[in-house]
């Protein structure tokens, strides 16, 4: 039988954030959180990129990292023992581009204690029907949440509601930069100019019935308000977090 999904508090952090478990020395009161989401899980080990960075844009940063991490074996090996004992519910977020790696590593996930969701994230402009193949791969009892980039929260959205998914969420866009050496560096964008958007696709989501997860540029209570009110059924923070000795967001 397939799991509901609730948030006890409407805060999570974004994947990528706070590592791959709650960890209670990290200086973030994690009592703020209605879920714990881990960074984002491949099915084989992935190194760092050759060339990491964080380059910064009025308003915002742009970060390249690769999305380095152990690989999916050993990510449950390592924590699962330690999710199983966190007082928040946990949320692993899966690379989920090959629809057949996803489906074995969601399958293993649904024996996993205290596993509440597996949240999806896709490399950008993957075809719409292998995001689709991915859901109808993975249905089972653990609740799907699809990280989106803003175009296809609203063009494909509805159809992966109709199909099972329990949430959409809205995964960090991507941006280019020129940098001072002359080169073109892309990455993910993170940053307070990000919210206007962010809420405006959110309140579009809202509007035409889709569960969605706000996220992008969450700076501050009076943020996260704005997206509850715009209709979000929570709200992810991401780089605020990292701003020493401050979560940011209050519960």
């Amino acid at each position: 039988m397939k799991r509901d999904l609730y948030f006890s508090k409407p805060l999570i952090n974004a994947a990528g954030s706070l590592g791959f478990a709650p960890d209670p020395r990290s200086g973030i009161p994690l009592d703020v959180f209605g879920a714990f989401v881990t960074n984002p899980v491949s099915l084989r080990p992935r190194l760092p990129t050759t060339h990491p960075s964080v380059t910064e844009f009025p308003g915002g940063f742009l970060m390249h990292t690769g999305l380095p991490n152990p690989g999916f074996s050993a990510v449950v090996k390592k924590y699962s023992a330690k999710w199983n004992r966190a007082d928040l519910p946990i949320i692993v977020h899966l690379m989920a581009d090959r629809p057949e790696e996803t489906q074995r590593m969601v399958r293993e996930l649904e024996n996993v204690e205290n596993v509440m969701a597996v949240q999806l994230g896709f490399a950008p402009l993957l075809a719409d029907d292998i995001i689709l193949l991915t859901l109808e791969m993975c249905l089972g009892e653990v609740p799907l949440i699809f990280a989106l980039p803003h175009e296809q929260v609203l063009s494909l959205g509805r159809q992966l509601m109709d199909g099972g998914a329990s949430a959409i969420g809205v995964a960090s866009p991507r941006g280019t930069v020129y940098d001072k050496s002359g080169k073109f560096i892309t990455g993910r964008m993170y940053g307070r100019s990000l919210f206007p958007r962010a809420l405006d696709v959110v309140r579009s989501a809202a509007m035409i019935g889709l569960p969605i997860i706000g996220s992008g540029g969450i700076w501050s209570q009076a943020d996260a308000e704005a997206m509850l009110k715009a209709g979000a059924i929570a709200v992810e923070t991401d780089a605020r977090l990292w701003v020493p000795g401050e979560a940011g967001i209050s519960s």
